[in-house]
């Protein structure tokens, strides 16, 4: 499969290679896991240089991404019931970066795995929908590790598979005496999907330390999102954080799992713990979140249940940003939301300046014939990965002492016919 590997996660065999898998790091980091030089770390020209890793794919190489995606599920459906592919598949741009920051070693995961569902087709009465569209879910994946990245790679390889395979699961619950063909995202429980998700990624980390005794004291928050043409699924255990911009206003798509939080304090002394101010409100005087993957030897106290939440989608969604807590320690949902906005805006009006003089340049030249060039869309299409590099360098700038993880979903919708 035809995929770029700069800021987006590459497809094998329907299995995504974790965009840290890449070859995006820097050569001369002795540490696999650190994108940055310490040397380099507050030089300008080395953090833009850092920061344009993660750069978004071209229009082409993602158009042909997705294509063979849909090539593959139409395959799928060949086997099943029916094979017909027609409509469209609604493509989000997105990119991210992930920076080792001023930390020595890199805990931070990213997996982003756009399809990775397949929703039946809908005639909903949304101003959004069209008839015969093909319904996916694009999942992104934030982990945040502490005390070492094993929980944070285990998550970055398995929790979507998981989530996955239990959407697939709640659906066949759910239609089992419906209506033939009304299986679909409407008969879902969000909830109950994540829970159940979560809670087997945290029991597979639990077996794994039974055999390796330094897992027990590893772990990981977790934000994710789940995108799809009706709604906004995100799922959050941990400080680690989803924001969404609706209408030019932040809209918090998670709530962080803080000791000092009082639902949190008071579920952590009910079963037994204690939350001490020890630098900071920490469970038992240790861990400065109430909820991850792993931690075994924090439990009861710190679970793994996450918080759900679901948006349905309007024409007023502009972005979705998620990020660990390097970035958001340091900055308001608010300030992030604006800057990536500028980005977003600053894009597109230059897409329509090069639109417009390309265009009228073709007309003197060839009797109006339009622009075709790549640029004209590329710029657009690298919006959201220069947006994630712009907060990621602000960050830096104010300070931030932890490793730095951000992506960034524009969330206005195009469809590709005839892809």
């Amino acid at each position: 499969m035809d995929c770029d590997t700069k800021g987006m996660s590459l497809m094998l065999n329907d299995r995504p290679v974790p965009p840290d898998r890449g070859k995006n790091m820097d050569e001369n980091c002795t540490n696999n896991n650190c994108r940055t030089r310490p040397q380099d770390r507050h030089d300008d020209n080395s953090i833009q240089r850092r920061l344009r890793i993660n750069e978004a794919s071209s229009s082409e190489k993602k158009k042909k991404m997705c294509k063979t995606h849909l090539d593959d599920v139409n395959n799928k459906d060949e086997e099943g019931d029916d094979g017909d592919f027609a409509g469209f598949y609604l493509v989000l741009n997105y990119g991210w970066v992930s920076l080792c920051g001023r930390r020595r070693a890199m805990e931070d995961a990213v997996t982003i795995v756009p399809g990775l569902v397949k929703f039946s087709s809908s005639n909903s009465s949304s101003d959004l929908s069209k008839p015969n569209y093909i319904n996916v879910c694009d999942y992104f994946g934030v982990y945040d590790g502490h005390g070492g990245s094993a929980v944070a790679h285990v998550c970055r390889d398995r929790l979507h598979q998981v989530i996955a395979e239990e959407i697939e699961i709640e659906i066949e619950t759910e239609t089992r005496n419906a209506d033939e063909g009304t299986g679909g995202e409407d008969y879902l429980d969000w909830e109950k999907v994540m829970v159940r998700g979560f809670g087997r990624v945290d029991e597979e980390v639990r077996e794994m330390g039974v055999e390796v005794e330094s897992m027990n004291s590893i772990g990981s928050t977790v934000v994710v999102a789940l995108v799809s043409h009706e709604r906004v699924v995100v799922a959050n255990c941990g400080d680690s954080r989803a924001v969404m911009s609706r209408a030019g206003a932040a809209v918090a798509l998670s709530h962080d799992h803080k000791p000092d939080r009082p639902d949190e304090m008071e579920r952590v002394e009910a079963a037994g713990g204690r939350v001490v101010d020890w630098y900071g409100y920490r469970i038992l005087g240790v861990l400065a979140t109430s909820r991850s993957i792993g931690d075994q030897h924090l439990k009861p106290y710190v679970i793994s249940v996450p918080e759900v939440i679901v948006k349905e989608r309007t024409e007023e969604d502009e972005f979705l940003i998620l990020a660990s807590d390097g970035m958001w320690d340091v900055m308001s949902n608010e300030a992030a939301c604006k800057m990536v906005r500028k980005c977003l805006e600053c894009a597109r009006l230059r897409d329509n300046e090069h639109r417009i003089s390309t265009k009228d340049d073709a007309a003197e030249s060839s009797g109006g014939s339009s622009c075709s060039c790549s640029c004209c869309t590329s710029r657009s299409e690298s919006a959201p990965a220069e947006a994630a590099a712009m907060l990621a360098e602000l960050a830096l700038a104010r300070g931030s002492k932890d490793n730095i993880t951000i992506v960034v979903v524009d969330l206005n919708i195009t469809g590709l016919d005839g892809l």
